[in-house]
């Protein structure tokens, strides 16, 4: 019975070895001059399982300005999830920090007051700084604090390169560090706002409406988001512009049952404003072109084997499975030694 165990073991560590190679080869990404693209760096991912379908300059660490909103946002809409009895009742109300932020703002004033949720159009729509800080300030009391929540998450999601000090994304520097992040960092914390369905329905909305609590005013806002009009199947996500980063975008698409996270960063200067979506396109049709969806291997149903030792047959449910060179009538023989030096024949 131990070497039935033992050369079945060998036979699943063949097939393992098989799939990592297989896996190992997929992986390699494409090498950078097969492309041409405008921006300092540039990485296109498979959001279903992480894969690097092409990179250049991936790992490079650089300023992303408002794309920073993307993990701003997604952790916004975890706490209204782990706090879904208060923050209806407990609103936003704006600090004079917050008022103070430069533009692209909403243009809120010190004690207006909002529901959190109603911030999350503006910060991802229009990019709102004001915004952004006020939804910082309202989850963790001050811009430090969250910007220490915003790194423990990115370190969760395996984002080893990326420094937050801001919400917003302006340019920032405290205790040396830089905020500041990498293409490949920034795709994964797309993928994982991905799976968060509200997170699909803020940036595919178009325009939104809502008021400031006390009733005297009400903002409308609309999606700057160009990228959703240039694909078919694209869903967003989010752009970003400062003087030290550049024009920047992230994207997504599903098509053909496959979804892209696009990322471009330092995409030019002005007037060079539309190169991102220059860039976003030729990574995306790269990956349409491409990249294909197959089964290498079928999946496998496990059945328990039955075993047959010094005649009495017996069942045990937690035999690995017969590799489906077998049927499962079929009889294999192995030798084994006994504990008494004699050889027992099992059959499986």
């Amino acid at each position: 019975m131990k070497q039935c165990k033992k050369n079945l073991e060998r036979l699943l560590g063949t097939v393992a070895a098989v799939m990592l190679c297989i896996s190992s080869l997929l992986q390699v990404p494409v090498m950078a001059d097969e492309l041409k693209v405008y921006a300092r760096a540039a990485l296109l991912m498979d959001a279903s399982n992480g894969r690097i379908l092409y990179e250049e300059n991936g790992y490079e660490k650089l300023p992303m300005a408002s794309t920073t909103k993307i993990m701003t946002c997604i952790l916004a809409l975890e706490y209204i999830k782990e706090h879904e009895t208060t923050v209806w009742e407990e609103p936003v109300e704006v600090s004079g920090h917050a008022a103070s932020m430069p533009k692209v703002k909403l243009g809120v004033q010190k004690g207006d007051k909002f529901l959190l949720e109603d911030l999350l159009y503006s910060l991802m729509l229009e990019s709102h700084n004001d915004t952004a800080v006020a939804i910082a300030e309202y989850i963790d009391g001050s811009v430090p604090a969250f910007a220490q929540r915003m790194n423990e998450k990115a370190r969760s999601l395996g984002c080893r390169d990326t420094n937050f000090i801001t919400p917003n994304g302006l340019d920032a520097e405290a205790d040396g560090k830089t905020h500041e992040t990498t293409a490949a960092d920034l795709a994964r914390i797309a993928a994982y706002a991905l799976k968060n369905e509200d997170f699909r329905k803020i940036i595919g909305t178009k325009s939104y409406t809502f008021p400031e609590l006390s009733g005297r005013r009400t903002f409308q806002v609309y999606n700057k988001d160009r990228f959703l009009d240039l694909m078919d199947g694209a869903i967003g996500i989010k752009t970003g512009f400062t003087g030290k980063a550049g024009y920047c975008f992230v994207g997504a698409l599903e098509r053909d049952k496959k979804t892209f996270v696009s990322v471009v960063l330092g995409s030019g200067w002005p007037p060079h404003k539309n190169w991102k979506w220059e860039d976003t396109k030729t990574l995306m049709e790269y990956g349409l072109s491409k990249y294909t969806e197959k089964c290498i291997l079928q999946p496998y149903t496990y059945r328990p084997l039955p075993v047959e030792e010094r005649g009495q047959r017996k069942r045990t449910d937690d035999a690995p499975f017969c590799g489906g060179y077998c049927k499962s009538n079929q009889a294999v023989s192995a030798e084994t030694e006994s504990t008494g030096g004699g050889r027992n024949l099992h059959r499986v």
